[in-house]
Parts: C-alpha cells; sequence; structure tokens
C-alpha cells in the first residue's frame, strides 16, 4: 500500500483516483456479445456459457427438482444462517415501505402519491470466483416486498454447468422462482432483450464484472432495461485512530481485498504509530488468507493516508466509499460528519462482514465514487412513485387563471387553452 502522509488537500484528487479501467476496450469486447444474444437467444446463450464458463447447460432454466436437490446439500448451520440474515434484511427493507400521500395545495386541488411496484425486475448474482449467496437475498427480498410481479435471476454456472447450491436455497427462501444458469455480459443481455426462456425485464439489479457491469451500462443508455446504479470493483475505506484495534482494522482491509484484484481498500489514520501497527498486522494476516492473491493484487491498488482528525473526514467525503468503517473514539458523532458513502459502519465491533450478509442493511452499494449521488439498493429501487392530481370545479376556477398567466408567459398557447376552454364551459353551465 501507498502511503500519503499529511498530504495538501490539492493533492488529494489524484490520491482518491480508482485503478483506471480501458472501458472503451471493454465495450468493443461487450457490444457483439449482447449483439449476438438480441439475435440468436438462448443458443448464444449455451455458447458463451462454453465459451467463458467451460460449461454449456442443457436446461437453462433451473427445475423445481434442482432446488429440492440444492436444499438438500446445503448443510443446516448454512442454512439457519442464510434464513436469519433474510429475516432481518425483510425486517430492514418492509420498514422502508412508505404510505401514499395525499395533500390539498389550494382548496378544491388534492395532489397525492404512491409507490407501485415495477413489473418485471432481473437480479444478475456474480459466481465466479466466489458463489455469492447473499447478493441472492440483497436483490431478491427488497424485490418480493415491493411486490414485483417477475423477479428473474441469473448466475453463471460452474464447470460441471451447476449452480452453487446455496445460491440456489437462498433464491428459493427469498421467493424466487425463475433461476437462468448464465452468466455474464450474455445474461445482462438476456435480461434486458429477451430470449425463448429468459423473459425481458423493465430494470437490472446486481454488481459483477466490468464486462457486466458494461453490459448494464450499455443496455441502460440504449433504452432496453433501466438499472440500480453504475458499479465498479468493490471498495472500503477505514478511518481508524489509536482507539482502534489494529487486527480488527487489518481484517476489514484484507475483507475487502479479497474480492479481486481491482478491489480497492484505503486505511485513513491520524498518526504514523497507527498506520504502522495497522499495515503490520495487515501483512501478518494477508499470509494466513487462502485468497492471498487476489488480495495482493487488490493492495497494490491501494492507499494508506495520514492526516490529522480536523480534515480526515473531508478526506473521506471526498473520496465517497462505498464501505465507510469508523474506528474511532466517538464514532457516533464522527459519522454525523458523512455525506458521501455507500454505507457506514460504526465502531470496532461493526465490521463490514455484517452489512455484507446479515446485519440488515443491502451491500448492493455504488462504487468509484458514485455515492457522491447515488445511495444504495433499498426498498425504493424496486418502485416508482406516481403521482396524482384530481382537480374540483371550484379548485379549477381557483387555480386555472394563474395557469392561464403562466402559460401565456411561456407562449405555450395550447397549454392556456386547455384551461380556458374548461373555465368558460363551468361559466356556461351556470
Amino acid at each position: 500500500m501507498k502511503i500519503y502522509s499529511r498530504p495538501k488537500r490539492e493533492d488529494w484528487g489524484n490520491i482518491i483516483k480508482r485503478p483506471v479501467q480501458d472501458f472503451a476496450a471493454i465495450r468493443k469486447t461487450v457490444a457483439p456479445i449482447l449483439d449476438k444474444v438480441r439475435e440468436e437467444g438462448d443458443q448464444a446463450l449455451r455458447y458463451f456459457s462454453q465459451k467463458f464458463d467451460g460449461s454449456s447447460p442443457e436446461n437453462l432454466l433451473v427445475s423445481e427438482a434442482e432446488f429440492e436437490a440444492a436444499e438438500k446439500a446445503v448443510e443446516a448451520p448454512l442454512r439457519e444462517a442464510i434464513a436469519l440474515a433474510q429475516e432481518n434484511i425483510a425486517k430492514f427493507h418492509a420498514a422502508q415501505k412508505t404510505e401514499p400521500v395525499e395533500i390539498e395545495t389550494t382548496a378544491g386541488v388534492v395532489c397525492s402519491r404512491k409507490s407501485v411496484a415495477i413489473e418485471r425486475v432481473g437480479l444478475y448474482v456474480p459466481g465466479g470466483t466466489a458463489p455469492l449467496f447473499s447478493t441472492v437475498l440483497m436483490l431478491a427480498v427488497p424485490a418480493n416486498l415491493a411486490g414485483c410481479k417477475e423477479i428473474v435471476l441469473c448466475t453463471p454456472p460452474n464447470k460441471d454447468g451447476e449452480i452453487h447450491p446455496a445460491i440456489l436455497f437462498a433464491a428459493k427462501l427469498a421467493g424466487v422462482k425463475k433461476v437462468v444458469n448464465a452468466g455474464g455480459a450474455q445474461a445482462v443481455a438476456a435480461m434486458a432483450y429477451g430470449t425463448e426462456n429468459v423473459p425481458s425485464v423493465d430494470k437490472i439489479f446486481g454488481p459483477g464484472n466490468q464486462y457486466v457491469t458494461a453490459a448494464k451500462q450499455i443496455v441502460s443508455q440504449t433504452g432496453e432495461a433501466a438499472i440500480d446504479m453504475p458499479a465498479g470493483p468493490s471498495e472500503v475505506l477505514v478511518y481508524a485512530d489509536e482507539t482502534c484495534v489494529p487486527a480488527f482494522v487489518a481484517a476489514d482491509l484484507l475483507s475487502q481485498a479479497e474480492h479481486g484484484h481491482d478491489s480497492q481498500v484505503v486505511l485513513l489514520t491520524n498518526t504514523e504509530e497507527v498506520a504502522t501497527g495497522i499495515l503490520e498486522e495487515t501483512y501478518r494476516q494477508l499470509e494466513e488468507l487462502p485468497r492471498k492473491d487476489m488480495a495482493e493484487g487488490a493492495l497494490s491498488n491501494s492507499r494508506t493516508v495520514i492526516l490529522d482528525k480536523s480534515v480526515a473526514m473531508d478526506f473521506s467525503n471526498a473520496y465517497a466509499p462505498e464501505h465507510l468503517i469508523l474506528a474511532v473514539e466517538n464514532a457516533e458523532q464522527v459519522a454525523d460528519q458523512v455525506i458521501n458513502a455507500g454505507s457506514v459502519f460504526i465502531g470496532n465491533y461493526t465490521p463490514e462482514s455484517a452489512g455484507d450478509y446479515a446485519s440488515g442493511t443491502n451491500h448492493t452499494l455504488p462504487t468509484n465514487g458514485f455515492a457522491r449521488t447515488f445511495g444504495g439498493v433499498s426498498l425504493d429501487s424496486f418502485v416508482k412513485k406516481i403521482t396524482f392530481q384530481r382537480i374540483s370545479e371550484s379548485g379549477l376556477k381557483k387555480l386555472g387563471p394563474s395557469v392561464e398567466i403562466m402559460a401565456e408567459a411561456e407562449e405555450l398557447f395550447a397549454h392556456k387553452n386547455a384551461v380556458t376552454l374548461r373555465l368558460e364551459y363551468l361559466k356556461g353551465k351556470k
């Protein structure tokens, strides 16, 4: 990890840059995949599964027998842990439901708004380097709570053409009935355009590698499907001071680094002594990790930044991390200073892992600085807010003249006429 000791504010811009990716080259690779799936449907899905995943599943849709076999294959302790996570995620997201709002803005003019579920949603669950069954819960639970009528889940098969049983168990537990044995950019294309076995959806959710991310961006830009948010490699910023437990902080940094070579971790602290203690512990723990190579790759893209406490949170907000861990004195008060972050973990006993799996918050979060303008996936992600208005005769008489004046001032005379005709009609009714 590169160390920056008390960098000047004008130098922060270079420090907070994420690892550069050649998106133009990635898009050139992805575009033909999307075109082939659009044109050839399931045949293209099987072709790309063979090419990229080393297997071509005979049945793209998971059968009920496969769901049942998966449940039996998952050991009881894991089933219980997944069930607890599902319960907590459901509690937190159910609490996000909002009641319809109705207000009379002017006598006789009633405006209202209510949430309506997006009818068809597609969930992408990575399965390449790790079977992310937790992502199934993070996406499917709020989709069901929102009332989405059709939920399609795509996830890549292993070399034997099978989906990890924990992914299928979590999907069934969360109420998903349609699981597609396909991953990568080709799965995104299938959900956007539709194939013989995969229905097209209105919005696509879920994390993925750079090719999945590019595919999501392309289909959203061309209007085939909306997406949850721009997303890239996972990241964490840990702000730690003398009150932290270095071993905890090191474990948090590594838990993010092991996601992949393109992940990034940032250690932010106020003294060289704290930084040294944490880094020593980080490299000690690194040697014991099964995914050491991936974590090492991420650490090479990472930073340690030493700043006075008076400006530390300014730096954090400038970086806008996907995950922010506050292992500092008075962490609750420091949390009040957070402006830009996907999800915040407060205190020495709140590891990011808890939010990744089972505390109840969602782990599908904005990366690459998009936490400045985006929030993570929530119940609201699966609904749209529709507004309504109802105007009585007396209400139009009160409001109409103002609308006429404004429309005429904007030289939109058809707008004015739509009101004028009604007002004249009401006068004639007398």
